[in-house]
């Protein structure tokens, strides 16, 4: 602009004017061609970091669930708000910031006054986004967290659906999700409308000092202190300065909300990588369970008290052995099967496992000698080879048949419509609680693992099941396997020969079943009643 007004209009030189037009072309060749790599790398480096980090985020999102109750962050979902926003124009305009002053100093040489009227405007809209900072932070987290706990809730309403359907609770819980996400979108409305309002100003503001500089460059012109072509070009350059940051103040709430899922995924896999070093691999283990003080507290309640859940815990079984595990509800079984296999970590004392603690197990490895039936089972969505050959394609159809033998389920299979390929989980065939539960056994007992720990086994099991886990149990013991079975029915406990006492998370007995289960029992009163008249 500044060549053609002050040399090509006056010289009325076409050769210049074409001169300049083939270097201007070239100039806005090189220009895409930049504008198209920064784009690629930048599309590259958000898949990238997904690439390098979803397994990660994957592990941490699966261990929150051992925590149970709301979700405070979704590492999955923050990284890929992360990856859209790195391969998004909010990125690319936060490149073009730092040019501004460039721009400016251009300003500067064509004259000072043209210099300083940008300087000021290019304050007053930096100032204009430092507010939209102060002014939407705030709901933007209070709407981000509100945002989470509707998933929650909508994610137990769906785990749950039975009952609430049962007992017509649909209406009521689709009100309190409904009352849920207003709320993060008033809170999100109100970031917005903070966000609108601030970007109609900086982008008016950006048109207004435009076209005041190509005022006070008229004035300069008719002054004759410099030329129409240095009016034009101020013009142009003072809009380039703030383009970026108007275009920033636009894309805010981006910016924003990619900001806070960095922040949430930078703490919670910082922590998990700081805390979970990878442990030196330890020889196979062969089934000895040592339990010492072992005490667990209950998440901390409204006044910051935490419970025991266990407490004080201390027995130790060897490969071969069986444990039976009785106590009334809430007495801490299920919480010691989790203890017992490493799901969860004591606060005091500890549980060894052929003489390591649990930390000191590489978790992928010493999952594959451990075999865990929860309370609650559930198949996940794939073939019944695929659930009890716990997804492993190592696994042999031999190995898989054998565990479904063992658990006396492979009959059940076999009669199913593929067989062994018939397709579970929320697509596939609808199974029964004990036909999953039986599944669930074959599962755990893949390999004949040393250490085995079943939570109620035999819940929701007939008779014939009952004789076939007795049989299991005892031939998993002939092969070396050490057996702990949590059982409110006496059929679970046949085939071990030690038991454990629970009451109110506290060791009442522990020793051989007989002798246990003789001084638990009392001698049930006869009372003669006398006939009635």
């Amino acid at each position: 602009m500044l060549q053609i007004y002050d040399r090509v209009i006056t010289s009325r030189s076409v050769p210049t004017l074409l001169a300049l037009f083939l270097l201007i072309t070239v100039l806005f060749s090189f220009m895409a061609a930049f504008d198209f790599l920064r784009s690629k790398v930048l599309s590259r480096t958000g898949i990238r970091l997904d690439v390098e980090l979803m397994s990660l985020a994957k592990e941490v999102w699966l261990r929150s669930g051992l925590r149970g109750g709301m979700q405070t962050s979704r590492p999955i979902d923050d990284l890929s708000v992360v990856r859209q926003f790195i391969g998004s124009q909010g990125l690319s305009t936060l490149f073009d910031i730092p040019w501004a002053p460039a721009y400016l100093a251009i300003i500067y040489l064509l004259h000072s006054w043209l210099g300083l009227l940008a300087t000021a405007g290019a304050i007053f809209v930096v100032a204009t986004a430092l507010l939209a900072e102060w002014l939407t932070k705030r709901p933007l987290i209070q709407s981000s967290s509100i945002e989470l706990e509707g998933t929650n809730i909508a994610e137990q309403a769906r785990r749950n659906v039975e009952p609430i359907l049962a007992m017509g609770m649909t209406y009521d819980i689709i009100n309190r999700w409904t009352a849920s996400r207003k709320k993060a979108l008033r809170y999100g409305q109100i970031a917005s409308g903070h966000i609108e309002l601030i970007s109609a100003i900086t982008r008016s503001s950006r048109m207004l000092l435009q076209s005041g500089i190509l005022a006070l460059g008229a004035y300069l012109a008719i002054l004759q202190q410099i030329s129409p072509g240095a009016m034009i070009a101020a013009s142009i350059l003072a809009g380039r300065a703030l383009a970026p940051i108007d275009m920033t103040v636009g894309n805010w709430r981006n910016i924003a909300r990619a900001r806070q899922a960095w922040k949430r995924l930078s703490k919670v896999l910082t922590n998990t990588h700081a805390r979970e070093q990878k442990p030196v691999k330890l020889p196979t283990p062969k089934g000895n369970l040592a339990v010492s003080s072992l005490t667990k507290l209950a998440a901390p309640s409204a006044d910051g008290e935490r419970v025991p859940i266990v407490q004080n815990l201390k027995f130790s079984l060897t490969a071969g052995e069986g444990l039976g595990v009785i106590g009334p509800s809430a007495s801490g079984k299920s919480s010691l099967a989790k203890l017992l296999v490493g799901l969860w970590k004591p606060d005091h004392g500890e549980v060894r496992f052929d003489g390591a603690a649990f930390d000191q197990w590489d978790p992928s490895f010493v999952g594959k000698y451990i075999g865990y039936l929860p309370q609650s089972v559930e198949l996940m969505t794939g073939t019944i080879r695929d659930n009890i050959a716990r997804f492993d394609d190592n696994v042999s159809d031999e190995e898989v048949v054998e565990a479904a033998k063992l658990a006396n389920v492979h009959e059940l299979v076999l009669a199913l419509p593929d067989g062994y390929s018939t397709e579970v989980g929320d697509a596939g065939v609808v199974l029964s609680g004990g036909q999953v539960q039986r599944i669930g056994l074959a599962r755990a007992l893949l390999r004949s693992p040393p250490l085995i720990v079943l939570d109620e086994p035999n819940s929701n099991l007939d008779g014939e099941g009952e004789l076939a886990l007795t049989q299991a149990i005892s031939r998993l013991r002939d092969n070396g396997s050490c057996v702990v079975v949590m059982a409110h029915r006496p059929s679970a406990i046949a085939a071990v020969d030690k038991i454990l006492v629970l009451k109110a998370g506290r060791q009442v007995e522990f020793g051989p079943k007989e002798e246990v289960l003789r001084k638990v029992t009392r001698p049930v009163a006869r009372t003669d009643l006398k006939a009635a008249p």
